[in-house]
C-alpha cells in the first residue's frame, strides 16, 4: 500500500554520457542537470513501482529542484527520495542528490499513477489525429 515515508535510493556514476557536454546543457565535462534530474525520477519511480497495482505506472508531471554543486567525471553521484504526500493518483517526493563531497540538488517532484495501457493508448491517439 503507497503509503507517506516510502524511499528510495539509486546511484550513477558521473561519465562522458551524462555530461553536460554530452547531452546538451552546456559544454563542461560534469554531471548535467538533465541527468540529475533523471535519476531524480528514476528514484522516486522505482520506490514505489513494487506498491502499484497490475498494470499501473507512473508518470512524472512536476519538478521544482535546484542544482546547487558540480560533480566531474569519475565521481558517483546517488539520489535518495521520500514520499511525502499521497492524494488519491497523486504522488509528491522529496528528492536530494548527493556526491561525495555532500548535497549537489534536491527538490520536490510529482509523480501521477496511471493505467498503462489507457495512458499509452491516450498519447497514441493523439499521433493518429495528427494524420
Amino acid at each position: 500500500m503507497l503509503e507517506v515515508g516510502i524511499k528510495g535510493r539509486e546511484e550513477v556514476m558521473v561519465t562522458e554520457e551524462n555530461s553536460a557536454a554530452a547531452v546538451g546543457s552546456g559544454l563542461l565535462p560534469v554531471f548535467a542537470t538533465p541527468a540529475m534530474v533523471a535519476l531524480m525520477e528514476q528514484t522516486s519511480w522505482k520506490s514505489v513501482a513494487p506498491y502499484l497495482n497490475e498494470g499501473e505506472g507512473t508518470v512524472g508531471t512536476s519538478l521544482t529542484i535546484s542544482h546547487s554543486s558540480a560533480t566531474p567525471l569519475g565521481m558517483k553521484v546517488w539520489c535518495e527520495s521520500e514520499l511525502t504526500e499521497v492524494d488519491r493518483r497523486r504522488l509528491v517526493f522529496h528528492v536530494t542528490c548527493y556526491d561525495a563531497a555532500g548535497v549537489i540538488g534536491e527538490g520536490t517532484h510529482e509523480r501521477f499513477i496511471v493505467g498503462n495501457e489507457k495512458f499509452l493508448a491516450k498519447a497514441q491517439a493523439k499521433k493518429d489525429a495528427e494524420k
